[in-house]
């Protein structure tokens, strides 16, 4: 290793003994990443600036894409020669391992057919589930009650800590794929300080709920739209705790969903319009991110993205250029909302709450709603029997 920038040397050509391993020493991954960043871009990559792990390589009629995580890497373009190209300059500089056609990856499971890919994570879940010893455990229809509403002071306090909080960071990698389960460990995932009896018995009805289909995932279709569109939603003063609401948000490339999230806003609102109008602005920031991320994909959006809320009164404040009473008190980054408009980057676009796809991301549904919310998400099971 090369003498640190600040140390002075006597002597001329002194290097660093290593005396530990690399994945031992604090700035390992960061070395590592630069190594390898600056090898693709010799190779004629560009680092996203939307994200700094992809990279992309675009040609007249070529165009490849590599994405980047720790050390394991996932190439997809439609030119063979070039995937070859870079496959062979990696395994020159580092000895990488070739794994062929992606079925694996960071535990999940890809299959592909004529009518489209399908992700899922069905080992990780039985596995989950089988270390939590509900193999054997009747499977219920929601992940959450909905007469139930998680608060710090319900239950008692449970003696081991560590295995609610490692069974909830099982649970939060399994949104990869589960965006049925997203409200669920997001109220789950506010208790780790002080977890009870109760929250554990929550996280058990996960378990369960996981049971009835541990194969179901996300289909992308192969014949699809790159249209973006987005349904953005808010439960208010939905924490019983805190009176803070509940933003819920999903987006999806044509058919396929893409983003979704569900988070408690770091304010409180003094009304279900301005919860709904918070709601908004976090929704239009994803869409920004995204027209980055797609253009750099070469999937430009040249049409204002669509978003379907369901309250009106959060819509008038978006279109009004005035301040007033009931808007004058809300955080100016808030109304990015009526810049974007402006912009044309969004289009807003009134929907029945009863059609509102965010809704399962915001409250605890009943088994009727729920199936109905997540029917539109665009799941699919392949290891069920048709």
């Amino acid at each position: 290793m090369t003498i640190p920038q600040g140390l002075v040397c006597n002597k001329a050509n002194q290097v660093c003994l290593l005396q530990k391993s690399l994945y031992g020493l604090k700035q390992a991954s960061r070395q590592w990443f630069n190594t390898l960043s600056a090898s693709l871009k010799k190779l004629g990559y560009k680092q996203s600036n939307a994200d700094h792990t992809l990279y992309i390589k675009a040609s007249s009629g070529s165009f490849t894409a590599l994405l980047l995580y720790a050390d394991d890497v996932l190439l997809a373009g439609n030119d063979m020669h070039e995937i070859q190209l870079v496959k062979s300059s990696l395994h020159d500089q580092f000895r990488i391992k070739d794994l062929g056609e992606a079925k694996y990856f960071l535990g999940l499971e890809i299959a592909r057919s004529t009518s489209g890919i399908v992700l899922n994570q069905r080992k990780y879940a039985l596995q989950l589930i089988s270390d939590s010893g509900h193999l054997a455990s009747k499977p219920v229809s929601t992940p959450m009650d909905n007469s139930q509403k998680l608060g710090t002071n319900i239950g008692t306090p449970l003696t081991d800590i560590g295995s609610y909080r490692r069974l909830v960071g099982r649970l939060l990698y399994l949104n990869t794929t589960r965006p049925d389960i997203t409200f669920a460990v997001n109220q789950l995932s506010q208790f780790l300080s002080a977890p009870t009896d109760i929250h554990e018995q929550a996280a058990h009805r996960v378990l369960k709920y996981l049971k009835g289909s541990p194969g179901s995932g996300l289909f992308y279709p192969a014949s699809s739209s790159t249209t973006l569109t987005a349904f953005s939603d808010s439960d208010w003063a939905g924490c019983i705790d805190t009176r803070k609401s509940i933003t819920g948000y999903c987006l999806f490339l044509g058919d396929s969903l893409i983003s979704w999230r569900s988070k408690k806003q770091s304010t409180a609102s003094r009304s279900s319009c301005e919860s709904e109008y918070r709601a908004m602005a976090t929704t239009v920031c994803e869409i920004q991110w995204l027209h980055y991320l797609l253009q750099d994909l070469n999937q430009p959006q040249l049409a204002p993205t669509s978003m379907f809320r369901d309250n009106q009164s959060a819509m008038h404040i978006a279109h009004n250029p005035s301040y007033h009473e009931r808007t004058k008190h809300i955080e100016l980054d808030c109304h990015i909302v009526r810049e974007k408009l402006q912009q044309g980057l969004v289009h807003l676009l009134p929907i029945s709450t009863t059609l509102q796809t965010a809704d399962v991301f915001t409250k605890s549904l009943t088994p009727a709603p729920f199936k109905t919310c997540i029917s539109k998400l665009g799941m699919k099971d392949i290891h069920l029997p048709v």
